[in-house]
């Protein structure tokens, strides 16, 4: 039997990242099986609001093999993508691999007789060498009839389970202001995106609805809360931190911001992790330009949307949005519903509840019959609850004060047989997901070993310094919106592959990046 098929690999999770993840195992000899706790492929895809749509154009969020039938919108809408992913599926047979309904509910590394760092720095390999120990994963399976739980064992891990799910981000409350205060219904964002597109307009039909949040999530439901009851009730939107969501990809209506900040040449602004004493002197020394493209892009974001009129301009500044992931598309029409009256904004460091509504900074009362935490989620609580051992739980997802502490933003140097696929994000996620699904196939078909712990821990320290110098407050998050390419270099040295993708010095110095650039790596 081939040793790869004799390998027993695990994927959880179905969405975009367990996706890639499969399909470049299978490219590879493995034989993977993929877990799914939903009914279908597709991840966040198939729980979504009505109107949601992609935050990219379809050119740039695509796998590199794999192009939009012809036909589709420019930014396809919730049930294109999963049409998309799904097609994707089938054409390279990872459909074969899913076991739908089955949630993950405990993950377990099971060794005798040695310890885990030493087994994963021993040799660098995947599956460990001859003290290896397996995963066992008790699987919950749901059925039309009833719920069964089975226990599985593999040699290798693959989390593919995202961040923007499962585990909802709850603000803390001072007492007798929490929810238990007010006599209307709180729900968290994921709850209503959870729900039948009909059931979620029936809920807010009629009602005076107040959205608390200042993300995209946020101005979706605050955008159909108004399509559904107009200036009679309007919505109530309230902000802590404006965010940059645009209403076009392009500045001076011609430039793609891609020329601006997605070629080698942007990314030579910016101080990259790891990259050296010279990258570094020559980012400082173009500081005077990066400054002033960040500006001259605010400015005319500032003019072609309603942001000062409305209270909504960012504190920070767009290159830093860039560098944070804080990005992203505005609803259609945005702010011709808040001009109409169907929404209205409010501005407040903090918020409780009251028997009414909401109680803002300096008392002000938002009166309201529904309020919907748009709040965000705890994606390193949702990675730790996957984990039996103690150990595992209190290292995998690191502490408040740093990164998740994972070398190539993949494996943890000292967690063995086990890869994270998407948890970091990017500015286009199936671009830099794709490419993480490649270096972790390859890896596991011995391509290339892992250095020391001792090194991977270097490089995720430079990483998480990076992260917390460009991504503020919310560096946790990991963006790799500000430094793709260079990220995607560091994958492409470790799997042996030319860096340099593009033809001709020009085009690849100035000419934005994306996955098609990877297309010849499988």
């Amino acid at each position: 039997m081939d040793r790869r098929a004799a390998k027993l690999v695990a994927v959880v999770g179905a969405g975009t990242s367990g996706l890639a993840a499969c399909k470049h195992l299978l490219a590879r000899g493995f034989r993977p099986v993929v877990f799914e706790a939903g009914a279908s492929m597709g991840g966040l895809w198939t729980r979504t609001l009505a109107s949601t749509r992609l935050q990219s154009p379809a050119a740039g969020y695509r796998f590199s093999d794999f192009p939009w039938p012809e036909g589709a919108d420019a930014f396809p809408r919730h049930e294109q993508v999963v049409e998309y992913l799904a097609a994707y599926a089938r054409r390279f047979g990872v459909d074969g691999c899913v076991r739908f309904r089955s949630k993950v509910v405990a993950a377990e590394y099971v060794v005798a007789g040695a310890d885990d760092a030493e087994l994963w720095a021993g040799n660098g390999e995947a599956f460990g060498g001859d003290r290896a120990g397996r995963w066992r994963l008790t699987v919950r399976h749901a059925d039309d009839s009833q719920d069964t739980t089975q226990t599985y064992e593999f040699d290798f891990l693959v989390l593919c389970i995202g961040r923007f799910s499962g585990v909802p981000n709850v603000p803390a409350f001072p007492p007798g202001g929490g929810p238990d205060a007010f006599r209307g219904r709180v729900l968290h964002s994921m709850d209503l995106s959870n729900m039948d597109d009909a059931d979620a307009a029936a809920l807010v039909r009629g009602k005076r609805v107040a959205v608390v949040g200042s993300g995209k999530s946020a101005f979706d439901i605050a955008a159909e809360c108004a399509d559904a009851n107009g200036a009679e009730l309007p919505c109530t939107m309230v902000c802590r931190s404006p965010q940059w969501l645009l209403h076009d990809v392009s500045v001076w209506g011609r430039l793609h911001v891609g020329y601006l900040y997605m070629n080698r040449f942007a990314q030579l602004m910016v101080r990259k992790p790891g990259a050296g004493l010279a990258s570094s002197l020559l980012a400082t020394l173009l500081t005077p330009l990066a400054w002033l493209i960040s500006k001259l892009t605010e400015a005319y974001y500032k003019r072609a949307i309603p942001l000062r009129e409305y209270g909504m301009e960012p504190e920070l500044g767009f290159a830093g949005a860039i560098a944070s992931c804080k990005i992203g598309m505005l609803p259609e029409a945005f702010y011709d519903k808040v001009r109409g009256g169907g929404v209205v904004i409010r501005r407040s460091g903090k918020f409780s509840f009251c028997e009414d509504g909401l109680v803002l900074d300096g008392g002000r009362v938002v009166p309201a019959d529904l309020v919907i935490l748009a709040t965000g989620f705890r994606g390193d609580q949702k990675l730790r609850d996957m984990f039996v051992s103690p150990q595992v739980k209190d290292i995998v997802a690191g502490s408040p004060g740093t990164t998740v502490p994972l070398y190539r933003e993949c494996v943890h140097p000292r967690i063995p047989q086990m890869a994270v696929i998407g948890y970091a994000e990017s500015l286009t996620n199936i671009y830099a997901i794709e490419m993480m699904a490649k270096w972790v196939a390859r890896f596991l078909d011995g391509a290339f070993r892992l250095p020391s712990v001792r090194r991977m821990e270097r490089s995720v320290a430079e990483w998480g310094a990076y992260m917390r110098r460009s991504g503020g407050e919310r560096f946790r998050r990991s963006c790799l919106g500000a430094v793709n390419i260079w990220y995607n270099d560091e994958l492409c040295r470790d799997m042996g592959c030319d860096p340099r993708r593009k033809k001709g010095l020009l085009a690849e110095w100035f000419q934005p990046y994306g996955a098609v650039d990877y297309a010849d790596i499988q």
